[in-house]
């Protein structure tokens, strides 16, 4: 698999800095066990790893309590948490087109089940956000707003802090799904005005599967909806209330964290712009490169300002599936395709008919020649296509 070229960094990064699989080898011999949970060394500095992510995390979103910072297992779980932890019968929330079905599908059942009202604000034709749509939807039983800082299918990402803004001005939380932002631009919630941010740790944070959280910012409370263990006060009949135990449930996956500790750390020794900026060269000579290929159709990629690395397109006459079979047997290049999880955008960018796109996601470690080679492949697929 050496000469395989990866291009599904929108679904996880791949490969990780060799920091991350080290320290998670060692941090898993040496302090594999549960932490924090008893008083023996072991479990004292397995503790301590955990800890110290959670202060890394906590600065990293420019957080000011490291225990608001609650660990789970994706971005999905966290959303979960926050969605159903923040509504409740009687209440309305205001979402978007372009979101994922990690905020679609909990929503949906609230609806469904619980009778919480559900209002979607669409994006423009660029892919992008009107902050100015969302107080129209603004009802007085709105508690929560949720929207996706960066869209995982076009790649654009939303004026967040304007939205936030309007959100803090009505007195509604924001609560934002950082899973393509994270690690690749900056997500400061004081600046953006988010009160509550959801994360995954193996996308750009460069961790592995299965770790992941939320930051909640002081004075915002989510209702716990699960109970268990927390390790500690467990003479207590209910679940604790206090941070982070109120959203933490069981044993963490303590090896994950430690994983996404090495990731976080690899990330911010290279540099959030750095790294951004070779992703984006990238994806304009991507672009600019698919742009000229006849047969080829682009979404919401004219202009590549406020975007991260990621890029949908499809050739005409086949289906996405299609030509991500090809792309995979004939080139060896691994890409995402189908609806990605977010049907609302395909049926916005009338792709449905072809089953969703081909996306390519590009990472910190892809180069100059894996892009040009990409480009090359798929300007023969188009090739094909004419002569069938």
């Amino acid at each position: 698999m050496d000469d395989m070229i990866y291009l599904d960094n929108g679904a996880t990064s791949y490969p990780k800095p060799d920091e991350v699989y080290t320290f998670m080898d060692r941090f898993y011999r040496q302090f594999g066990v549960n932490p924090g949970r008893a008083g023996y060394d072991l479990c004292m500095e397995a503790g301590e790893i955990v800890e110290e992510t959670r202060k890394l995390l906590t600065s990293f979103f420019n957080g000011e309590d490291p225990n608001r910072l609650c660990f789970s297992y994706n971005s999905t779980d966290a959303l979960n948490i926050i969605i159903n932890g923040m509504l409740q019968r009687g209440d309305h929330a205001v979402t978007t087109t372009i979101e994922h079905n990690s905020v679609l599908r909990p929503l949906y059942h609230l609806m469904k089940f619980k009778g919480v009202e559900v209002d979607y604000v669409r994006f423009d034709k660029n892919g992008f956000l009107d902050p100015d749509d969302f107080p129209k939807h603004f009802k007085k039983n709105t508690k929560l707003v949720v929207v996706n800082h960066a869209s995982n299918v076009l790649g654009t990402i939303q004026p967040v802090k304007e939205i936030g803004h309007l959100c803090r001005k009505h007195g509604i939380p924001l609560a934002i799904d950082s899973s393509q932002s994270a690690g690749k631009i900056p997500v400061d919630i004081q600046d953006l005005n988010v009160d509550v941010v959801a994360f995954t740790g193996h996308k750009s944070l460069l961790g592995p599967t299965g770790i992941g959280g939320l930051y909640v910012r002081e004075g915002i409370e989510i209702r716990h909806t699960r109970a268990g263990g927390t390790g500690v006060r467990s003479a207590v009949r209910t679940h604790l209330y206090e941070y982070p135990y109120r959203l933490e449930y069981g044993t963490l996956n303590s090896v994950g964290v430690a994983g996404l500790n090495a990731g976080l750390k690899w990330v911010l020794e290279k540099g959030l712009d750095r790294l951004h900026q070779h992703e984006m060269k990238l994806t304009r000579l991507l672009r600019d490169g698919l742009k000229e290929i006849q047969g080829v159709t682009l979404y919401c990629q004219d202009d590549l300002k406020d975007h991260i690395a990621i890029l949908p397109f499809n050739v005409t006459g086949f289906e996405a599936l299609n030509t991500g079979t090809m792309l995979d047997v004939d080139y060896n290049i691994a890409c995402r395709t189908g609806l990605h999880c977010a049907p609302l955008v395909h049926e916005q960018i009338n792709t449905m008919d072809v089953h969703g796109a081909v996306r390519f996601g590009i990472g910190p470690f892809n180069t100059e020649d894996h892009i040009k080679t990409a480009v090359q492949a798929v300007r023969e697929i188009a090739e094909v296509q004419k002569k069938l």
